[in-house]
């Protein structure tokens, strides 16, 4: 401001000098400014400011995402459930007196020094990833400098306990709950929630969620964007323990829906114990009527035969959707030598043509796009931070318009710490021009702001792509890739199969 009214005060003078000297100059100049300036729309003018991209897509957003015609009434989830204690990533590794150094990935933690090495591969990726932590004496000494690190947060925590919270955020949805349910956890869940008394344990499950910003740095690792590493060791959700309770209790609650979750905790217990209860899990959910469709929630695997074993001969093809992320996703690729499983991780944002063909080779391979297939998987939901994609087996499904921008909106927002998304703290980041394949031949699409839900097909899987308006400073970032499962679940419906 004592800028303006120094340079106020010297034109007032220069002008006061020029006015002796010629009095007419003065007026001449004025009339020479203000003929110069281009001239100034009116304050109330008429045409409005073009909104923002962002603006343009949550408005759009608002206009696609309509409820389904026919809904869910009962949903029953399972089978992995904890108490999540978030806490800084890198200050829980400073109080545990350990230095930053090189990243290195471990399938299994076995010492403090392997979470170390694995905490820092993943940081400096910006991936999210979840371990199991093979010393229980150790873990516990860790979950205790969790548990009393200033700021450290208790949460509801596993997939199928987060899934089931958001679904239960739907008042006309009664939501069943099974898995190893502790009196911690029990007074945190939603009331809406049943869970049956065969699920309730004396203790509870505790897993530790270390989250890291975007940009934050140790030592020479940089994190390029907000995300988070899991560990725990947890035997009760790794041994599925609770799966044949929620099998046998879905006879009586009748369930509309099932979405399962908790494979992926298994893998932590060695190939004995998985291989034998894989075969035991194929079996119990099998059991599920066949005219309720299954949804399976992956997360984070590192073991590709057992990954390999869950696509090819045992679970993929007996559900009927599956909700994952894009480590997941080409992990599946890689384990099952499908499309561009010759990447190691992806660069920057996943390409999208790249995704598009690994989707339409699980449909192909491993679900029904083939007609005489006797697969029953028909429908994907991919999610990433810059966008996500929801590919269906044409005849299948319906509202998936809306139930795959349900599930970018509600990433927005929850990431946020929000219920609904505020545009002045987002970003967009995804691609507004890409293609629908890798190679050719392909299509060049693009996304319009205004219907931000790009369609497109190949063969008989229709692809329906939309962009996420990412939180600038995200509050909190574990549980939102099952937010965003749950509430394209909520938003989807089964196209009701001719009789023959």
């Amino acid at each position: 401001m004592w800028r303006k009214a120094v340079l106020v005060a010297l034109l007032a003078l220069v002008t006061g000098y020029l006015y002796h000297t010629d009095p007419e100059l003065p007026a001449r100049m004025l009339n020479y400014i203000s003929e110069s300036l281009p001239q100034m729309e009116p304050s109330c003018s008429s045409e409005p400011r073009p909104p923002a991209l962002e603006e343009a897509i949550a408005r759009a957003w608002q206009t696609l995402i309509t409820a389904p015609a026919r809904r869910w009434a009962r949903v029953a989830v399972g089978v992995n459930a904890c108490v999540d204690v978030v806490v800084s990533g890198v200050g829980l590794l400073q109080a545990l007196a350990l230095e930053p150094g090189a990243g290195r990935d471990h399938e299994v933690l076995h010492s403090k020094e392997d979470l170390k090495e694995a905490f820092v591969h993943y940081m400096g990726k910006g991936a999210a990833a979840e371990r199991f932590f093979s010393d229980e004496e150790v873990f516990q000494r860790i979950a205790r400098a969790a548990a009393e690190y200033p700021g450290a947060q208790l949460y509801v925590g596993g997939n199928a306990a987060l899934i089931g919270q958001k679904l239960a955020s739907n008042p006309e949805l009664v939501v069943l709950l099974c898995g190893p349910v502790g009196p911690k956890l029990h007074d945190m869940l939603d009331e809406q929630i049943v869970v049956p008394p065969e699920s309730l344990q004396e203790t509870d499950e505790f897993h530790l969620i270390l989250e890291y910003k975007s940009g934050e740095q140790w030592g020479s690792s940089r994190a390029p964007q907000a995300n988070r590493f899991i560990l725990s060791h947890d035997v009760s959700n790794g041994e599925m323990s609770t799966l044949e309770t929620f099998v046998a209790s879905l006879e009586e609650f009748q369930p509309d829906l099932v979405v399962l979750s908790g494979l992926h905790m298994m893998e932590g217990m060695g190939r004995d114990l998985w291989e034998e209860r894989l075969k035991e899990a194929v079996v119990a959910i099998s059991d599920v009527r066949n005219e309720v469709p299954i949804h399976l929630e992956l997360a984070s695997m590192t073991d590709r035969d057992y990954m390999n074993r869950i696509l090819q001969e045992q679970v993929m093809p007996i559900v009927n959707s599956i909700g994952l992320n894009e480590q997941e996703l080409l992990f599946l690729a890689q384990s099952g030598g499908g499309p561009h499983g010759d990447l190691t991780s992806w660069d920057g944002i996943p390409d999208v043509g790249r995704v598009s063909d690994i989707l339409l080779w699980i449909l192909e391979r491993h679900g029904r796009a083939d007609p005489e297939s006797e697969a029953d998987l028909t429908r994907i939901h991919f999610h990433t931070l810059a966008y996500h994609i929801l590919a269906t087996v044409d005849g299948h499904w319906g509202n998936q318009v809306a139930a795959v921008a349900a599930g970018a909106r509600v990433a927005s927002s929850q990431a946020c710490g929000l219920q609904a998304v505020d545009i002045t703290k987002v970003v967009l980041k995804a691609p507004l021009n890409f293609h629908s394949s890798f190679s050719e031949p392909r299509e060049s699409l693009a996304v319009d702001p205004t219907r931000p839900v790009t369609v497109w097909r190949r063969g008989n899987v229709s692809f329906h792509l939309t962009p996420v308006l990412v939180c600038k400073q995200p509050l909190r970032t574990v549980g939102l890739g099952d937010a965003i499962s749950a509430e394209g679940l909520v938003f989807s419906e089964l196209t009701p199969r001719p009789e023959l």
